[in-house]
C-alpha cells in the first residue's frame, strides 16, 4: 500500500444550492463555515473526519494535484451492481468513479487510489489532466447531514504504485486488498439453481420448487458439496417484486415454508430463498415509510427508524428459522434511492427529501440495515442483490456485482454478466465471493452461447448458479450442466479466471484460466443488437 499524501485542497458543499467552498488550512484539516475536515495518516491509510454544525453539510470534496500520465486507461466501480458500462476508458474529466480507481499506462504499469471499505460516505472519484478529487456525499436521503457537532469518519483513502511486470487485474486485486481485510466468504465454493429466469416470479409453487431440488442435485451428481435450490421472487402476494411482511407465503400456495426448506433438504439440495426486506406491500402504518419518491406498490420503509430495523431483523430470523440456509436480500438501494445504480450518478437520489432522523448520512443508514441483517441471519450465508458492495463487504459472503442476466434474451446475459465477471473479477475472495448472476438455460435463449458463459463461470471459481426450464433439458444440455457445476463445486480451474483483453472492450472474449487461455464467442453473426436497459 502506497502512503496518500494529504490533499492540496478540501471544499465544502453546505446546500447543493449555494455552492461550494474552498476550506482554509486549520490544525490538522481544513476549515470552512459548514464545517471542519480533519485529515490523519495512520496505518489504515488517510483518514478522512468530517465534523459539521447546524447548517448540514451536503459533499466535501479532496483535490490532488496530481495528474496521471497523458495516455493513461481509467477504470473505476459501479455504486452498486454495473450495468455493462464497466470499462477502461481514456481521460473524462465528468466520469464519475465510485469507490476507487485504476490508471494503466502502457510504460509505466497500473497504479491507483480507493477508499477503505464500510466509509460513512459515498464515495466516488474524478480524474482529470491537472488531478484527481475524491467527492464524499455525506447527505442524509437528498437533504444534507446534521450532524450537530458530531465528527464522521467520513472515508480512510488508500492507494496502490506500479510494481514491474504487473498485470492489470493483479493490480486491481492489490487495491481491492489495500481496501478490505476482513472479507466475509463462503466455507466452500457455491453453485445451485435459480428459478427466477424461467418463471419470472409467476406460476410456480412447491412442486415446481422440488422439481428443481431434484434437478440440481441430479446434475450435481456425487459432488461432497450440495448445491442451493433458491426460490426466487414470487413465493408472497405481490407480484414478482413484493415487498414484506415476511410472515409467510401465498395462502393456499406457500402454506408451509419449513415444510418446503425440509423438503429441498429431502432432495439432496441446500433451501435458499429471496427476500425484499426494506418495502412493505402491505402498509399498517404509513408512518414508517420514508420520505420522498414513491416506488408503487412496493413502499420502501425508513431506514433512519429503529422500529424498522427490528421488524426486518425478525423478518431475517424467521425466514433463516424456517431451515432455509441462504437468504438472497434485494432491492434496498432502490428502496432507499428510488433510482437503480445507473441513475445515481453524482446526484444519488432526488434532492430535497429526508429520513426522520437527519443526523445519520445515506452510507450510514445502508450500513445499518447490511449489519442488521447480518446479525440477524446468524450462521445462514446472506447474497446482497441490488446492495452496495463496498458498503456490504464483510457483511455479505455472496454479492451480485451485476445486473440481471437473462432468460429471454442473451443479448443482455452477454452485456452484463460477462462485463461484471471481467471488471470485477478483482473483488472475488477480497471482498466476498462475487455472483456475476445466473447462467439461464431457457427455450428462448440460444445454448450454444449461454454454455459459453456457463463454463467460464464454472472456471472463474465464482458463485455459478443456474436457472433451468425443464423445457430446455436435453442430453447434451444435462452434460454441459453436469460438467460445469463438478467444475464449480471442485472450485474452480486453479488461479480463477483472467480476462487478457480487457484493457480495449467491455466485453472480453479471451481469458486465461489455470494454464489455458481460452476464446469465446458471444456475439451472433450481425453482432451487438440494441438493448433497452430494462426487462
Amino acid at each position: 500500500m502506497t502512503e496518500i499524501p494529504p490533499p492540496d485542497q478540501v471544499f465544502l458543499v453546505g446546500d447543493d444550492s449555494t455552492g461550494a467552498a474552498e476550506a482554509r488550512p486549520r490544525g490538522d484539516g481544513f476549515a470552512a463555515a459548514a464545517g471542519h475536515v480533519g485529515i490523519g495518516s495512520g496505518p489504515d491509510g488517510l483518514a478522512v473526519d468530517v465534523t459539521g454544525g447546524a447548517a448540514g453539510i451536503a459533499r466535501v470534496a479532496l483535490r490532488w494535484h496530481r495528474p496521471p500520465r497523458p495516455g493513461t486507461l481509467i477504470l473505476g466501480d459501479a455504486w452498486e451492481r454495473s450495468y455493462g458500462e464497466l470499462q477502461w476508458r481514456s481521460m473524462q474529466p465528468e466520469r464519475v468513479l465510485p469507490w476507487y480507481w485504476l490508471g494503466h499506462h502502457p510504460d509505466h504499469g497500473v497504479h491507483g487510489m480507493g477508499v477503505r471499505v464500510r466509509p460513512s460516505a459515498f464515495c466516488c472519484w474524478t480524474v482529470d489532466t491537472d488531478g484527481v478529487t475524491l467527492w464524499l456525499d455525506v447527505r442524509s436521503g437528498g437533504a444534507p447531514v446534521l450532524l450537530g457537532g458530531r465528527t464522521l469518519r467520513a472515508a480512510t483513502v488508500v492507494g496502490i504504485g506500479a510494481e514491474p511486470d504487473e498485470s492489470p487485474l493483479a493490480a486491481h486485486r492489490r487495491l481491492c486488498r489495500a481496501m478490505c481485510d476482513d472479507p466475509l466468504l463462503p466455507a466452500g465454493p457455491v453453485a445451485g439453481a435459480n428459478n427466477w429466469y424461467y418463471a419470472y416470479g409467476q406460476d410456480f409453487g412447491p412442486t415446481e420448487v422440488l422439481r428443481d431440488a431434484e434437478t440440481i442435485a441430479e446434475l450435481a451428481g456425487g459432488s461432497a458439496i450440495r448445491p442451493y435450490c433458491l426460490v426466487d421472487a414470487g413465493w408472497t402476494p405481490g407480484g414478482a417484486a413484493p415487498g414484506g411482511p415476511w410472515t409467510g407465503g401465498t395462502p393456499g400456495l406457500f402454506d408451509d415454508m419449513p415444510g418446503l426448506a425440509s423438503d429441498i433438504t429431502k432432495r439432496g439440495a441446500r433451501p435458499a430463498i429471496w427476500m425484499r426486506p426494506a418495502a412493505l406491500t402491505e402498509v399498517r402504518d404509513p408512518s414508517l415509510l420514508r420520505d420522498g419518491p414513491r416506488l408503487g406498490r412496493a413502499q420502501p420503509l425508513d431506514l433512519s427508524r429503529p422500529e424498522n430495523l427490528e421488524t426486518i431483523a425478525a423478518d431475517v430470523r424467521r425466514i433463516a428459522d424456517w431451515g432455509f440456509e441462504l437468504i438472497k436480500h434485494d432491492f434496498s438501494t432502490f428502496d432507499h434511492f428510488a433510482r437503480w445504480g445507473f441513475q445515481m450518478g453524482m446526484q444519488l437520489t432526488d434532492p430535497g427529501w429526508h429520513p426522520a432522523d437527519r443526523g445519520r448520512t445515506n452510507a450510514e443508514l445502508l450500513l445499518g440495515l447490511y449489519r442488521t441483517i447480518r446479525a440477524a441471519a446468524g450462521s445462514t450465508v446472506v447474497i446482497g442483490c441490488n446492495t452496495v458492495g463496498h458498503l456490504a463487504a464483510g457483511l455479505v459472503e455472496i454479492q451480485r456485482t451485476g445486473d440481471d442476466t437473462s432468460g429471454r434474451r442473451w443479448e443482455r446475459t452477454r452485456r452484463m454478466g460477462v462485463n461484471t465477471l471481467a471488471f470485477r473479477m478483482a473483488q472475488h475472495g477480497t471482498f466476498f465471493a462475487l455472483d456475476p448472476d445466473c447462467v439461464p438455460c431457457t427455450p428462448e435463449t440460444p445454448w450454444e452461447y449461454n454454455r459459453q458463459f456457463l463454463d467460464l463461470v464454472a472456471r472463474s471459481g465464482t458463485p455459478l448458479f443456474v436457472s433451468v426450464d425443464p423445457r430446455a433439458r436435453t442430453p447434451q444440455v444435462d452434460a454441459d450442466l453436469r460438467a460445469a457445476l463438478a467444475i464449480a463445486l471442485g472450485g474452480g480451474d486453479p488461479g480463477g479466471a483472467e480476462p487478457l483483453d480487457w484493457l480495449h472492450t467491455t466485453c472480453p472474449r479471451e481469458w486465461r484460466t489455470g494454464d489455458t487461455r481460452r476464446d469465446y464467442h458471444w456475439l451472433p453473426a450481425i453482432g451487438a443488437p440494441d438493448l433497452e436497459t430494462g426487462e
